[in-house]
Formats: structure tokens, C-alpha cells, sequence
């Protein structure tokens, strides 16, 4: 019996070894990632793919929209809820909302790195897949543009998050350190400045909205504003005018309105802008992304006019120290604003809204050249050229003016106040848009035109609270400090 029960043990082991074996050789039932960047189609949907995640920042979020992140730590929103956001004191590491904004910014990035990596490697192959060197060059730039957009977004919320340069496929990389103060900012205007004469200069129908050389010298210009006014380096303002100059296909359009209309996307004053979009259904409780046929593309809006679906929060309205600002007789004022009820019009008057009633298909404009406009008049002023910085601000207030206004906003002339008239200009321009007011705020704190300590935000909370050593900055989440050791905490939190 013995003898049978070890024979037949070890027939059943060498059964099992001889399946593993043969199971082994078997080819994947799916393609794997050694065989997928054989086309260019693949290189492509890489490409894509990155901007995919983008849309995990503006959609519906299944009732958790992400928008007052960015929206309202400025003085130009307010809002009965609440939100950590806007009361400062109640920002903690651990927020929901600020884990999943940092987790979608790195997973761009790493999508960004994957691609350049398999890029480099066509451009050393002997075979190379892409037979058009422009058509690879374009993609690399669109990679470098990408990952520029989100360093540029991680510096201004988070500062010295760790800037990954490289895809991480090895133990030694899981533990990126923090970046050195300002170093993703100049990791930033490298990529934008490496993307810009990469990518091409227009897209045709089927690729409209991705991004184009003026998309990459535009968010350079930008980028190198924030760094002078910042860091107190003027010589980035010399730069920022030289990007500036480099955009040269775009304009402002003739109606200030038809930036925020579904109806008039990607148009002449647009730099750059997410692509909301509905495939098939609009399921607003479900991401999209790769591997889900049903999720959302879209945009929502919800927290400005108080849709239902935002049932369980209180909308954004504008502060009462904008409606004392913005003058009735602007032309601009009935698409940014009902100045009865404060409710904000941006995006809300041609909305289109998407098959679930919730979400819309109205694209977010990241980046005007209205916006570009009074960076570069703020680069000249700084750099001694007021004259050319009041030219740069009254193109702005002259389309305003053309558009039917009864003379206001008139042209600035010398003796004004340049460097005032740009912020003023800024706060009316961009209201409600993108997360510009904050932005600028902090810029022109850190550059000592403004006091935030003793800054009237005009926030109805009364538990408003905001700490200048802290709260410039928000936390690095406590996901990524557990996990990561080599990840240092922002100071306060």
C-alpha cells in the first residue's frame, strides 16, 4: 500500500510539474506590454490615455465634484457650505478630496513617463515603428506637456511634492523624495519649453483640442509669471515675454461669452482647455477610464447653479466684494454673474447638458489669452514698461467695450496705478475661472503687494481662518507620507 500511495504521489507531482511547465509556455490571452507599442495607434492611445485622468478632476464625481479645491480659497467665491477649502483651518492631510486630486496628478505623470520611455526607445530602435519623425515628435511633445501642466499644478498646491522625471519600475524608485523648493515650477517651464517646438502649431478636426506649440509657450509664459512674482526673479519676466511672443496663432474672439459656451469650444482665444465629452451614455457615478465602455467625460457645473445633484452641498456664489467690484454697465458682467442673486453664470448660460441631465459637455478653458494677455502686460510693467503693459491691458477692456457696453470699461492711460490695474483687471477677466484668484493671491503675497494675513477674502464663513506659514500651501496627503518615507510633510500640517 506504501509503495502504491508514494507511486501515485509521485505521478501527481511530476503531473503537476509537467502542467506548470506546459502552462508556462502558453502564450498571454491578452496583449501584454512587450508586444503592444508595435504601431503607432498604440503610441496614440498612450497619449490619450493621459489625458483620460484629466477628466477625474472636472466630472460629477458620483456627488463628490472636486471643484472647490481650486475654485474657492480666492476672494471671489463663497459659499454657505463650509468647505475646508474656504475655511482654511479645517484643511487636514488626510481630506478626501485632496488624496484623490494628488493620486490623479501622479498617475498623469506616470502615464506621461511611460510614454517618453517607449518613445526614447523608438528613436534608438532599428527598426523604429515610426516611419514620420514629426508624427513621434509630436507625441513626445504632447507627453512633455502634460507632465509640465501637472508639475505646474503640484508646485502651486503642493510645492515640493516629488518631481518624478522618469518612469519607476524598479524597488529603488517607489520612494521618491520631495523636491527642493521651486523645483517642480522649473521642471515645469522645462517641459513647456521642450514640448513647445515639438508639437505642432494647429490640429485638424479629429484631434482638436490637444495640444498645440501655443498651448506649451503659453503655459511657459504663465509659468515663468508665477516664478518672477514668487521667487522675486525678474529676469523670468524677460523670459515669460519671449514665450509670450511665441504665441502667435491666438486671439480674443469678439465675444466675451462665447469662452464659456458648449456652442464655441476651441476657439481663437483658446489655449488650452479639457475636452468634456459624452460617450454613449453619461453614467456620472462611474469614472472612465481604461477597460469601462460607460463613464463620464464630462464637465460639471452644478455648484454654481444648485442643481440637484449637488443636493447634499451649498453652491459657490460670488463674494460680495466682487459684486462691489464688477460695474453693471461691463459688458462682461451678465456671462460672469446675476448680480441679484450672486449666482455665477460662467459656463451656465449654453451648458449643454449631457443624457444623465446632470453633467455637461461644455468644455473648462484652463488657459485664455485673455489670461496670457495680462501676464505679459504684468512681465512689461515689471520690467519697466508700463506704456506696453497699459496697451496689453486695454485690448482686454476694449473687446469688453466693443461689445455693446455704453463706455466702460474705458482705455487706461498713463499716471494709473499699472501694476493695481492688472490685478483689478485679473479679478474681473478671470472670476470663477480655474482657480485664478487663488493663485494669483498667493503669488502676490509671496511678492509683498498684498498682506493675505490681514486680506479681506470677503467669505461669509465665519470660521475663516487662514495662516500665511501653512496655508499657502495644502498638506501632501497622509497616503502618500505613510507610504512614503522619504516624503516630507508641508510645514503646519
Amino acid at each position: 500500500m506504501k509503495v502504491i500511495k508514494y507511486s501515485l504521489m509521485f505521478l501527481l507531482a511530476m503531473f503537476i510539474t509537467l502542467a506548470c511547465e506546459e502552462n508556462l509556455e502558453l502564450e498571454p490571452l491578452s496583449e501584454t506590454e512587450a508586444d503592444y507599442f508595435d504601431e503607432t495607434i498604440d503610441f496614440e492611445r498612450a497619449a490619450i490615455g493621459v489625458y483620460a485622468r484629466m477628466s477625474d478632476l472636472y466630472w460629477f464625481n458620483n456627488n463628490s465634484p472636486l471643484h472647490a479645491f481650486w475654485l474657492l480659497p480666492g476672494d471671489d467665491l463663497t459659499s454657505n457650505g463650509s468647505y475646508p477649502f474656504e475655511v482654511f483651518s479645517t484643511i487636514q492631510p488626510g481630506q478626501g478630496d485632496l488624496n484623490t486630486v494628488y493620486n490623479v496628478i501622479y498617475v498623469m505623470i506616470s502615464r506621461a513617463n511611460v510614454l517618453l520611455q517607449k518613445i526614447a526607445a523608438d528613436e534608438e530602435a532599428d527598426e523604429p515603428v515610426f516611419s514620420n519623425t514629426s508624427d513621434r515628435d509630436a507625441l513626445k511633445g504632447e507627453a512633455l506637456f502634460l507632465r509640465g501642466w501637472c508639475n505646474f499644478f503640484l508646485w502651486n498646491y503642493f510645492g515640493t511634492s516629488p518631481n518624478i522625471t522618469e518612469r519607476i519600475q524598479s524597488a529603488d524608485g517607489i520612494n521618491p523624495p520631495s523636491s527642493a523648493e521651486g523645483e517642480l515650477l522649473d521642471q515645469a517651464i522645462a517641459d513647456f519649453q521642450a514640448a513647445a517646438p515639438l508639437l505642432p502649431k494647429t490640429r485638424n478636426a479629429v484631434q482638436k483640442g490637444r495640444a498645440t506649440s501655443s498651448s506649451a509657450y503659453g503655459y511657459q509664459c504663465k509659468a515663468l509669471v508665477f516664478k518672477a512674482s514668487y521667487y522675486g526673479d525678474n529676469a523670468s519676466y524677460t523670459a515669460a515675454l519671449q514665450a509670450f511672443n511665441s504665441v502667435d496663432d491666438k486671439s480674443l474672439i469678439d465675444n466675451y461669452g462665447d469662452n464659456f459656451s458648449s456652442a464655441t469650444e476651441n476657439n481663437e482665444e483658446s489655449v488650452f482647455e479639457y475636452q468634456a465629452a459624452e460617450a454613449s451614455y453619461d453614467n456620472v457615478w462611474l469614472s472612465n477610464d481604461f477597460n469601462q465602455s460607460i463613464g463620464s467625460f464630462s464637465a460639471y457645473y452644478g455648484y454654481f447653479d444648485d442643481h440637484w445633484s449637488f443636493w447634499a452641498h451649498t453652491p459657490f456664489v460670488a463674494t460680495e466684494k466682487f459684486l462691489n467690484e464688477i460695474d453693471t454697465l461691463d459688458p462682461r458682467t451678465p456671462y460672469i454673474v446675476d448680480v441679484a442673486t450672486g449666482r455665477i453664470q460662467k459656463y451656465m448660460l449654453v451648458t449643454a447638458l449631457t443624457s444623465s441631465g446632470v453633467a455637461s459637455v461644455n468644455n473648462p478653458r484652463l488657459l485664455r489669452y485673455a489670461d496670457l494677455l495680462l501676464l505679459a502686460a504684468e512681465a512689461r510693467n515689471e520690467t519697466g514698461d508700463a506704456s506696453g503693459a497699459l496697451a496689453l491691458i486695454n485690448q482686454v477692456r476694449a473687446r469688453a467695450r466693443n461689445m455693446g457696453s455704453t463706455g466702460v470699461p474705458a482705455d487706461l492711460a498713463g499716471g494709473v496705478d499699472v501694476r493695481q490695474a492688472i490685478m483689478d483687471e485679473r479679478f474681473i477677466e478671470l472670476a470663477a475661472e480655474e482657480g485664478h484668484r487663488w493663485l494669483d493671491l498667493r503669488r502676490w503675497h509671496k511678492a509683498g503687494w498684498i498682506n493675505l494675513s490681514s486680506y479681506d477674502f470677503s467669505s461669509i464663513q465665519v470660521s475663516f481662518n487662514i495662516e500665511m506659514d501653512k496655508h499657502l500651501l495644502w498638506p501632501i496627503p497622509t497616503s502618500e507620507v505613510d507610504l512614503n518615507p522619504e516624503v516630507r510633510q508641508n510645514p503646519g500640517y
